[in-house]
């Protein structure tokens, strides 16, 4: 169950991403981050309505409000990353994420058998060759790097802080509610400052209505990645979920081939191939 539910994140957040880039070039990423997140908070709120989510409220809530005010943080560096620089920098470079939960699951007293180890080492190497990075001829800037750095960071603590949330699927979506209503109240703050002090917050045409759809399924998306995150983390080992959720690099790149048909090159094949190799190591595992 943990690696079936892993590998549902890695696609999820692999087509979050895919989408949530494409739209930061064309609405502002800290738009795209309050849009996408309020339509995810409203479908939340209603499920939560629905299952009695209500009755699991506790201290374990802090760790989902905690997450809230990290991950407006973490995606706007990535789409702010996106839109800046090539995907085949940007990409491999998310995968440090994978070591925030991984520390975080040692720490609790996790041992990956030695098989997994071999699983895990194998799957970071072809996810950061699957992203295609460019050692030639991609110019990027610093701060695009820096950027990336920060998103992928902040991406490893909410997964890790979103775990511990919750421990009952009821709980799980009140955690998700919390942790998404908390990113829209600071997403929020941040465009109105941002717009008192001139910064455009809409692209020239307006509201993008056609592109709601998209914004829809981006955080949508989002949130299912981390609940199904969540449950593959609560049954099973930490280290496993974590990197098999980490393969959404690969979903993106493929996602790019097939949408906006960028050739995919050979180590991008070949990290591809080492990537379901690892997999199937830390299944066997």
């Amino acid at each position: 169950m943990t690696a079936l539910f892993a590998l549902a994140t890695s696609l999820l957040w692999g087509l979050a991403d895919f989408g949530g880039g494409l739209l930061a070039r064309r609405v502002p990423s800290l738009t795209v981050v309050v849009v996408s997140q309020s339509i995810a908070v409203g479908v939340l709120g209603a499920v939560v309505a629905a299952t009695g989510g209500w009755s699991e409220a506790g201290p374990r809530l802090w760790f989902a409000v905690a997450a809230g005010l990290v991950g407006p943080v973490a995606i706007l560096c990535f789409y702010e990353a996106l839109a800046r620089g090539p995907m085949g920098v940007v990409s491999p470079l998310t995968t440090i994420s994978v070591f925030v939960p991984v520390c975080a699951g040692l720490v609790l007293g996790e041992r990956p058998h030695p098989v997994q180890v071999a699983g895990i080492a194998v799957a970071v190497t072809g996810v950061a060759l699957a992203g295609g990075p460019q050692l030639r001829g991609a110019s990027v800037e610093r701060r695009t790097i820096l950027f990336t750095l920060v998103g992928a960071l902040g991406f490893g603590t909410c997964v890790a802080l979103i775990a511990e949330a919750s421990t009952t699927l009821t709980g799980l979506f009140l955690a998700l509610f919390v942790q998404r209503l908390t990113n829209v109240l600071a997403g929020g703050t941040a465009l109105f400052v941002s717009a008192r002090r001139g910064s455009p917050v809409l692209p020239k045409g307006g509201f993008p209505w056609r592109a709601l759809p998209v914004l829809a399924f981006v955080g949508l998306a989002d949130v299912a990645a981390n609940g199904t995150y969540s449950v593959a983390a609560q049954h099973g080992p930490v280290t496993v979920a974590a990197v098999l959720a980490s393969l959404y690099p690969v979903v993106t790149a493929l996602a790019a081939w097939g949408f906006l048909r960028e050739r995919l090159r050979g180590v991008q094949a070949a990290g591809a191939g080492l990537a379901l190799m690892g997999t199937l190591l830390l299944a066997a595992g």
